[in-house]
């Protein structure tokens, strides 16, 4: 669904501004329209599944599923679930591992009109699996044999092993056929959830946030965010899937009828066999683009990307620098980036606005650095049992009007001249030195272009002092040092610059800020073990 913004409420809410800002804010801050060709996620994968039953839908560890079995196993599962009770506003734990039955449990659970709430059942603790559940309210959970043991089911929450529908094991109960479901249940419209995604946790209690068919769709189905995926190509399925840009690599594979690709334990083998990535940029540090002949379209998102990293991927392939919290749907900003030229997060992608605003919600002039408010398609549904939170980050858009909400992304950024825009770190990663205001991400871009460093991470450390950690293991921390002091001020020089193999790295693929902020502060860094700087991707 397109949005036409209210011009009395527009011209309101920007009449503090000059005329050439105030044209510049409606001209930069707004996506093209674009009308989806899909209103529910799952319909496109049907309908490859009925033109090309034979294609391959996905492979993992030798195993392949055509769109045909992917689509009747699914098909299995929703009856499944709907003889349980599910139905359109329900919720579906999906507590797997990457593996074709996870593909299965996704796509049965769209079928059957309710939304799924993934969680990887390997890395996962119980604690945090039972406040999913709690706090989802989920009717079932789908997970496989070889799992089920490690699924704290409550009591009156029902468990499915996928596995067992798939081989026949588990028929679906005759009293509840799929498209008869019981009571009179509604089939899922645009505005219904598709699917639940529990934020990391790092700051506090992991808050369940609802995402809806529309707000998917609007990300997946239109360019630039369909990646050119189409029938024939490959996309690498290398994330964890509680994390939300699983589901850009997963549905936006499968919605365009191309192969994913998903990946075992080793990351950089499944890349080097795809035609399009979608990672972190942590993630994409560890794969060699000289391997990975075949990759023709690269994405990234969730954490800043270091220039190096970016030139040296689009030198060989369409790249694209993203941005964009869980809240609003993946990313809602992607700029194409040309190596040697600026880094930006781009413009906003199709049927969202960006405004970069003041502390009293007012538009700021163009160039003027300020807090990305996010709006249209992309904002989601808020997050599940916590009003207070939902009235700090969600708020009325003034500059769309006619009910919509918008987002704040608590993402610092400003326009350039051209009208795309520069991430300049978040909110939260502003810290006082010496009573001064250091953005901690602007010392780490300068880190990242010291010759031979790859990426570069700075923390604040007991309150007073910046330390910086960079890799590869063989930067000369020193320079690292130097250049910092020649490009910024006094204040802003990390007392301690450490060089490491590798980063380590969460389930999520982000970089581990807080292993890193106890190492700094517990132990001296030399005595690191290889496999804690190494890190891993579950």
């Amino acid at each position: 669904m397109t949005h036409t913004p209210d011009s009395h409420a527009l011209a309101t809410a920007t009449n503090h501004l000059p005329d050439a800002d105030r044209r510049l804010f409606r001209q930069f801050g707004r996506g093209p329209a674009s009308t989806p060709p899909y209103r529910l996620i799952h319909r496109p994968i049907e309908e490859h599944a009925a033109a090309r039953p034979d294609a391959v839908a996905a492979e993992h560890l030798g195993e392949t599923l055509t769109y045909g079995e992917l689509d009747r196993h699914a098909e299995r599962l929703a009856a499944v679930l709907t003889g349980c009770g599910v139905g359109a506003g329900d919720t579906v734990g999906v507590f797997l591992r990457r593996s074709l039955p996870m593909l299965v449990g996704l796509l049965g659970t769209l079928k059957a009109g309710a939304a799924y709430v993934p969680q990887d059942v390997g890395v996962a603790p119980a604690a945090q699996l039972r406040h999913v559940m709690r706090t989802a309210r989920t009717k079932v959970v789908l997970t496989v044999s070889d799992f089920a043991g490690l699924v704290p089911v409550p009591e009156g929450t029902i468990l499915v092993n996928v596995d067992e529908v798939m081989s026949g094991a588990l028929p679906p109960s005759p009293a509840y056929p799929l498209r008869n479901s019981p009571g009179g249940r509604r089939p899922a419209v645009p505005d219904d959830p598709c699917y639940v995604l529990f934020t990391s946790g790092t700051t506090g209690t992991p808050n369940g946030v609802v995402v809806t068919h529309r707000n998917v769709c609007n990300i997946v189905l239109t360019e630039p965010g369909s990646l050119g995926i189409r029938p024939g190509l490959r996309v690498a399925q290398l994330l964890n899937i509680a994390f939300d840009m699983a589901s850009w690599e997963i549905l936006g594979c499968l919605a365009h009828g191309a192969t994913l690709l998903v990946r075992g334990r080793d990351i950089a083998a499944t890349a080097e066999r795809a035609d399009v990535l979608i990672a972190t940029p942590t993630v994409l540090s560890r794969i060699d683009p000289a391997r990975c002949a075949r990759v023709r379209t690269v994405a990234v998102a969730g954490e800043p990307c270091p220039v190096p990293l970016a030139d040296a991927w689009a030198g060989t392939a369409t790249f694209y620098n993203c941005c964009g919290p869980t809240e609003t749907t993946i990313v809602n900003t992607m700029h194409r980036h040309t190596p040697g030229t600026g880094l930006t997060i781009g413009r906003p992608t199709p049927n969202n606005t960006v405004y970069v605003l003041d502390d009293r919600l007012r538009p700021l002039p163009i160039g003027e650095i300020g807090e990305m408010w996010a709006g249209g398609d992309c904002v989601s549904a808020g997050y599940l049992d916590y009003p207070s939170l939902n009235a700090e980050r969600y708020a009325p858009d003034p500059f769309i009007g006619g009910g919509r909400m918008m987002f704040r992304t608590r993402d610092l950024g400003r326009w350039t001249p051209e009208g795309e825009l520069e991430h300049l770190g978040r909110t939260d990663d502003q810290v006082k030195v010496r009573g001064f205001r250091v953005e901690l991400d602007s010392v780490s871009a300068v880190l990242e272009s010291v010759p031979g460093c790859r990426q570069a991470v700075t923390l604040q450390r007991d309150g007073h002092s910046l330390v910086s950690f960079v890799t590869p293991a063989d930067v000369d921390t020193d320079a690292a040092r130097r250049a910092v002091a020649a490009a910024l001020p006094y204040y802003c020089t990390p007392a301690e610059v450490h060089a490491l193999d590798a980063l380590p790295v969460t389930a999520r693929g982000k970089t581990d800020k807080a292993l890193l902020r106890r190492l700094a502060t517990a132990a001296p860094v030399a005595a690191l073990t290889p496999a804690v700087t190494q890190g891993a991707v579950s």
